[in-house]
């Protein structure tokens, strides 16, 4: 290799750690809090997870369908803060798959992210966590390939299959995230410079709701998913304090297939003037008073 070809390989590598400065490649899980697991749990079934695994320790129950795996968390305290979970489901966590954990929150760290306390039980992995929207933690999660989290922390359910199929290809698209007013170029920056997110052009849309600002993660094609910032109607009040992540987004090749066979299992989706199912995208009704997908059209 010539002196002048070891410099531009060089050169592309920094490229890419610039662009993906912590490493991410995809999601792990999506975490739900909830004091009525039971419940969740069904709808979470009816849109093709089944229940593969229970927490050595505490109640917790890990759902899983194709590469997706959710968490429903019933655990006393489950939020950051120590309060109790709710009736009403709450998006309370995001993992996020990086090279190297430790080094992931340590660059966040320094780029100004705030730790979450670990609350390690015996026998149970730490998993190193920043504050997200709200009272959310992201996570980040380097054992995913041969050797998962769930081995040490989880116990297999019998009988049941380890890997279900994903229904019609649902993978993971992306988190909806509802935000204060005039808060979008705040948390663009905070994805942009924590995680080298970046903003789409207003013409590049997804799916049937294309409200807000898109932001794409610096992850290969085959693990990329997206953001979408969506900030209150003009005519609601200041609602910062609300800040939260809305709904999960699932692609899929097909979307009329998956929507097809998601009906035949009792999901119902919203059919109305301003929305309703079609090739780009489809949303499902909300249950549990928060609780919503939207189908996303996703070539992966």
């Amino acid at each position: 290799m010539s002196i002048q070809s070891q410099a531009t390989a060089s050169d592309r590598e920094s490229i890419l750690e610039v662009a993906n400065p912590l490493g991410l490649d995809g999601i792990e899980f999506i975490e739900y809090t909830t004091s009525k697991p039971q419940a969740l749990g069904q709808v979470l079934e009816m849109m093709g997870f089944r229940p593969i695994a229970r927490h050595r320790s505490r109640e917790v129950m890990l759902y899983r369908q194709g590469s997706m795996n959710v968490i429903v968390n019933a655990h006393i305290p489950a939020l950051p803060d120590g309060a109790a979970p709710t009736d009403k489901p709450v998006i309370a966590a995001v993992a996020l798959r990086v090279r190297d954990a430790a080094a992931a929150y340590r660059r966040a760290l320094e780029r100004g992210a705030w730790a979450v306390p670990s609350r390690v039980e015996v026998m149970e992995l730490n998993i190193p966590a920043i504050h997200g929207v709200g009272k959310s933690r992201i996570y980040f999660v380097d054992r995913y390939d041969k050797f998962s989290i769930y081995d040490v922390d989880f116990v297999p359910i019998p009988t049941v299959d380890p890997q279900p199929p994903a229904v019609a290809g649902l993978h993971f698209f992306g988190i909806v995230q509802y935000i204060g007013n005039d808060r979008t170029e705040d948390w663009a920056e905070f994805y942009r410079e924590l995680f080298g997110f970046t903003e789409l052009p207003d013409e590049e849309r997804f799916g049937i709701l294309p409200k807000g600002r898109i932001l794409r993660s610096p992850c290969q094609p085959s693990a990329r998913f997206y953001l979408q910032l969506i900030e209150p109607e003009a005519s609601v009040l200041d609602v910062e304090g609300d800040e939260h992540f809305q709904r999960i987004g699932l692609g899929s090749a097909d979307v009329l297939a998956a929507a097809s066979e998601l009906t035949l299992r009792g999901v119902e989706f919203v059919e109305s003037r301003g929305v309703h199912t079609e090739d780009r995208g489809a949303l499902t009704k909300t249950w549990m008073g928060s609780v919503s997908f939207e189908l996303v059209h996703n070539e992966r």
